[in-house]
């Protein structure tokens, strides 16, 4: 039979002389204090890493999960699940082929198709999983979705709250409580969580089979952890490492604001090139949401560093981002908007959703004036928003030249009387007028969150080796693995790496409860 190679992905970085391209010296045999082995090694106490591990200790295998951190760091609060049973009692249902012929489109087609068929299938039956872990001490909505010609959101993301009274879980909602969750039922089925206990590299027998790790204890002591199924990779994304983004995700070196995600530097990719893992070729996706500054950007007009508009402003988050970094300076724009703004948002309230387009609401909410004006008076405490009484003024808040900003505004508002957006296309039901003080603006930014990308893996989450074979007892869960983002983060879905998390989970405990 013919050697395959891999044509598409190879473990070879873009450029030479990065310093995560060389691996560590091996930890001398004579400073390993112990030897300790299991069936499952999870690398990594994340979500992925808790939920791959709580799902095979839960088919009765004996696991050990080792983290760095010194507690779980859950940053994100949204869980995507196609077509679970809470959609179901709210009459949602998402049509699977069309979100998949969609989430290529949006990555260039440069996704394993296979992979995100996992996804679409299993994700609904892992949410469920982690819901009954839990009892019945939840609350669950349904993110409501943005709605626009341009792009729409798929109304699969949930958010999960612990109900009023309940005192079983610390965490009050979102990832931490789904952390929790994950967390509390791997150490009741028998697992083992080791903190402060960062993986140093991987390890290999004579036969090419990936036996286990060397890390670094809390006793300062090092010791090697062998999983005798299987050593599985869960250590998150590399947002943190300059390097890596600069190799494999260069456009999140440019957002001046990063959303902070201590520990995660990359380092399962890297343990996973140094054992000759596929790697996915740049450009990895990132999530680049607008929340430097203002976490709220709706649809009123937009204009950049120069007081000029600059884009339609009826689009989805990630977009905006972009769209601002292309500008001068590509730091921050402004949303301008007029004393009028409440009664607007309030009269497109149902017809909108979305991150950033809308305060954040779950399907049946209602819009609440007083908590959105009490929001932007914080913006304005916080020097993120401006209030004036004229747009001059408003300007030199802005710090933006006032005839720019003065010509923006009545060009807007000739737009606005004419109902039909000639300039960018926007759709005229949310072409909102700029005339009645006191006028306000929203300073906001791009901020870099995660980065997807990582080794190649098969339908049973084996990661495959740069000569396409797969390398034996080497497994990879959550964003250190690859194959199913490119290009851009799908916020088609919104929580969709959280989905992904639960979803791979139980393929994982399925493949390997089966050995």
């Amino acid at each position: 039979m013919q050697e395959l190679e891999m044509k598409f992905y190879s473990n070879r970085s873009p450029k030479k002389g990065y310093s995560w391209e060389t691996p560590p010296q091996p930890i001398p045999e004579d400073q390993i204090a112990e030897t300790v082995t299991t069936e499952v090694l999870v690398i990594g106490g994340g979500i992925s890493g808790l939920a791959a591990s709580a799902r095979c200790a839960d088919k009765g295998l004996k696991v050990i999960t080792l983290d760095k951190n010194e507690k779980t760091l859950a940053l994100a609060g949204q869980i995507a699940a196609v077509n679970s049973r809470i959609m179901a009692e709210k009459g949602i249902t998402i049509d699977k082929k069309v979100l998949a012929a969609d989430w290529l489109k949006m990555s260039g087609s440069r996704v394993q198709e296979d992979l995100l068929w996992i996804f679409l299938n299993r994700s609904a039956e892992g949410f469920h999983w982690m819901l009954d872990l839990a009892g019945d001490c939840l609350d669950v909505g349904v993110y409501e979705a943005y709605k626009g010609p341009m792009f729409s959101e798929y109304p699969g993301t949930h958010h999960i709250f612990q109900k009023k009274g309940s005192t079983k879980y610390k965490a009050w909602g979102g990832g931490p409580l789904a952390c929790e969750i994950l967390e509390k039922a791997l150490i009741e089925k028998g697992g083992t969580l080791l903190r402060l206990t960062p993986a140093l590299y991987l390890e290999k027998n004579g036969e090419g089979r990936v036996t286990g790790c060397i890390a670094k204890c809390p006793d300062e002591k090092y010791r090697r952890y062998q999983g005798t199924k299987a050593v599985v990779l869960a250590t998150g994304d590399c947002s943190e490492d300059r390097e890596m983004l600069e190799a494999f995700c260069p456009i999140g070196t440019r957002p001046p604001n990063h959303f902070r995600r201590p520990g995660n530097t990359g380092d399962g990719q890297k343990m996973l090139y140094w054992v000759g893992a596929a790697i996915d070729n740049p450009e990895w996706a990132a999530t680049l949401h607008a929340l430097g500054g203002c976490g709220y950007q709706g649809f009123f007009l937009h204009v950049n560093r120069l007081g000029k508009r600059f884009m339609n402003e009826d689009t989805w988050m990630q977009a905006k981002s972009v769209r601002c970094l292309m500008q001068p300076g590509g730091d921050y724009a402004y949303s301008v908007l007029d004393s009028k703004y409440l009664d607007e948002m309030d009269e497109r309230f149902s017809e909108l959703g979305g991150q950033g387009m809308m305060p954040l609401s779950v399907v049946g909410d209602s819009f609440n004036r007083e908590q959105m004006e009490k929001t932007v008076e914080r913006y304005i405490k916080q020097g993120t928003a401006f209030v004036a009484d004229t747009l001059e003024e408003l300007a030199e808040k802005m710090e933006v030249p006032a005839d720019n900003l003065l010509a923006t505004v009545k060009r807007y508002n000739e737009i606005v009387a004419m109902g039909d957006d000639v300039d960018f296309g926007k759709r005229s039901r949310l072409l909102t007028s700029v005339e009645k003080a006191p006028f306000y603006a929203f300073k906001w930014g791009p901020q870099l969150l995660d980065v997807f990308g990582g080794a190649q893996i098969d339908t049973n989450l084996n990661v495959i080796g740069a000569d396409a074979k797969n390398i034996p007892g080497l497994y990879a869960v959550g964003n250190v693995a690859g194959g199913m983002y490119a290009v851009d983060y799908p916020l088609l879905l919104n929580g969709n790496s959280y989905g992904r998390a639960l979803a791979y989970a139980m393929q994982l405990g399925d493949v390997l409860s089966a050995q």
